[in-house]
């Protein structure tokens, strides 16, 4: 029998490496579908409940296993709902294929059922490539092109298949004018390292420092101890962009944690204070979080020299990859004698700790949030994957939970949509079944589409050596970030009518699937709890019923923000008192910290 189209897509994504392709099906992919049907799962047909979550779900294995994750849609509809996961992976600079049915070809043009104009949709978010394929001769280049930019550039990229053409049969590229061959799949990554004199007046410039502070992104991943070379020489300290989270552990003492809205007091106090700034690998954009301007000297390593000296004014931006370029200048840089600066460092992270620690053991009702985490965190197993989603439980995921040993983490962190935590556990399981995921998931965004997935999770575990993923929900019947957001920075008290969700029992939507059911409703519930949902051995739902009326105040709360909240409460919060109480318990251990 002939080769199809939709087979030789199959027997191409195998020899890339492809495992599994997460999907939702559709008459615009049938000519693939079919491939798959007898391709005796290489690779393995992971079935979403939503092409949105199909893409998430290869967002969340790309971002925890580093290959290139692929996600298929049909035509029309299921490519539209692709968009706002491919959008996650451009602007998180994650390797991702799109692979998108499109209307036959013989009624391209005629206004056709489902028709879409799918390079109009796809132009921003697959901007770095983005073919339809008209003939089977195309094929090897385009799909073979796709992966390379992919991985090159850590972007989406999409190959759009019409139906008719799937189910035709495949024919290779002739040697003969306009036919474009192609190479057998391999590795399109490239170690770069600045210029060795870029790299020495980088170097002139940190050691003239004598208050260092690094921050560190996704980018610096492969150099971790690169990073701590350097810390320990110039004793600096380390704070980390949310997206560089699980970069280097935090029970390192200098290490301050989270820098931002969401961030710690540490990190706050470390750029306040430092004379010297390096940057690798973060893009991070929020600049009133970094040095006043003319306060400190910068430095910034990038591989991407488009995105580099954009955000503080650096005087030496190294186009490089972090982990060759902190190699080199390790040896360039000179070693503080005095360690004053360093043990202000430590002795403010070990204050911040202490201040977390009492916010989350103060009273709420029912359960303080926060408290979720710190729970959490003293149990969590060191090679343990951590999914965050987008809300207020992201704001204890960034200060509350202790990174160490394996552990990896991660978030939608520039586009900071709600829903992916869940898909993104997904994902991770599939890129290391043998290892246990916990995904942190406010109420809104498992309404939005988490407790659908739940099914996908009951599906699929029994193929993952190590079953446990706990689906942690803050169940508060809030959408608690937004009801913040409109308190302290609108001065508008709590709309009830957009805030307020429906109450449901996630613990039991789980058991009905099969899953385990936990539900915790008291705080001294809570230690337990966490360590039955990770002993399971099966996927878990642990319903966690917060206060929501315990405030994420960040680390340097302006007059601005304090004053927006009073007005809003004065407006008439339905909460008002309740709120007034707990946001001055919570800040009050801050006011303490490190005092007894």
């Amino acid at each position: 029998m002939a080769q199809t189209v939709g087979d030789f897509v199959l027997q191409r994504l195998r020899d890339w490496g492809v495992e599994q392709v997460f999907s939702y099906p559709g008459d615009g992919i049938n000519g693939i579908l079919a491939a798959f049907e007898s391709s005796d799962d290489a690779p393995l047909y992971v079935q979403s409940r939503h092409e949105e979550m199909s893409a998430f779900q290869a967002v969340g294995y790309a971002k925890f296993s580093g290959d290139v994750g692929v996600c298929l849609a049909t035509s029309g509809p299921g490519a539209i709902h692709l968009l706002n996961g491919l959008y996650d992976a451009k602007l998180d600079h994650v390797p991702v294929v799109a692979i998108v049915g499109q209307t036959a070809r013989t009624a391209i043009g005629g206004s056709y059922q489902q028709e879409v104009d799918l390079h109009t949709l796809f132009k921003d978010v697959a901007s770095e490539y983005l073919v339809e394929v008209s003939v089977p001769q195309q094929l090897p280049n385009a799909l073979d092109r796709a992966f390379r930019t992919a991985q090159a550039r850590n972007a989406p990229t999409a190959v759009i298949i019409p139906a008719d053409l799937q189910e035709a049969d495949y024919e290779e590229p002739e040697h003969e004018f306009k036919h474009v061959p192609s190479s057998p799949p391999s590795s399109s990554r490239s170690v770069m390292t600045a210029p060795e004199d870029e790299i020495a007046d980088a170097a002139a410039i940190i050691n003239a420092g004598e208050r260092i502070a690094i921050l560190i992104g996704q980018g610096a991943r492969n150099a971790a101890d690169e990073v701590k070379q350097v810390a320990e020489i110039t004793g600096a300290g380390v704070a980390k962009a949310l997206l560089g989270k699980d970069v280097i552990p935090d029970d390192l003492p200098y290490v301050t944690g989270a820098v931002g809205l969401l961030g710690t007091r540490s990190s706050y106090e470390l750029m306040r204070d430092c004379d010297t700034l390096l940057i690798v690998g973060s893009n991070f954009p929020y600049t009133q979080f970094m040095p006043e301007l003319g306060q400190a000297r910068a430095v910034q390593i990038d591989r991407d020299g488009s995105m580099i000296g954009m955000r503080y004014p650096t005087e030496a931006n190294l186009v490089g990859e972090a982990k060759a370029t902190l190699r080199a200048m390790v040896p360039l840089l000179q070693k503080k004698e005095t360690r004053e600066w360093r043990e202000k460092i430590e002795k403010n992270v070990a204050d911040w700790w202490a201040t977390m620690e009492q916010q989350a053991m103060l009273d709420a009702r029912p359960v303080n949030p926060m408290r979720v985490v710190h729970e959490l965190s003293s149990r969590i197993p060191d090679d343990a994957i951590v999914t965050a989603d987008s809300g207020s439980s992201t704001n204890w995921y960034a200060r509350n939970l202790k990174m160490r040993g394996r552990m990896r983490g991660s978030l939608s962190g520039t586009l900071a949509t709600m829903g992916p935590a869940v898909p993104y556990a997904i994902g991770a399981k599939f890129a290391y079944p043998d290892r246990p995921v916990v995904a942190l998931v406010g109420d809104g965004a498992m309404q939005m589409n988490g407790m659908a997935e739940l099914m996908t999770i009951a599906r699929y575990q029994q193929l993952w050596e190590d079953r446990r993923l706990v689906v942690c929900v803050f169940h508060n019947n809030d959408l608690n970030q937004v009801t913040w957001e409109l308190r302290a920075l609108g001065g508008t008290p709590k709309f009830e009518d957009s805030q307020t969700l429906p109450d449901v029992s996630y613990a039991e939507i789980g058991k009905s699937l099969g899953l385990e059911g936990i539900t915790v409703d008291s705080p001294d519930q809570l230690g337990g709890a966490w360590d039955q949902a990770l002993a399971a051995d099966r996927a878990v739902v642990l319903d966690v019923i917060c206060d929501p009326e315990v405030p994420p105040i960040p680390p340097s709360a302006t007059f601005d923000q304090m004053k927006a909240t009073t007005a809003a409460l004065l407006k008439g919060d339905p909460n008002a008192w309740r709120v007034l109480v707990q946001g001055t318990k919570t800040k009050a251990q801050e006011a303490f910290s490190g005092r007894g």
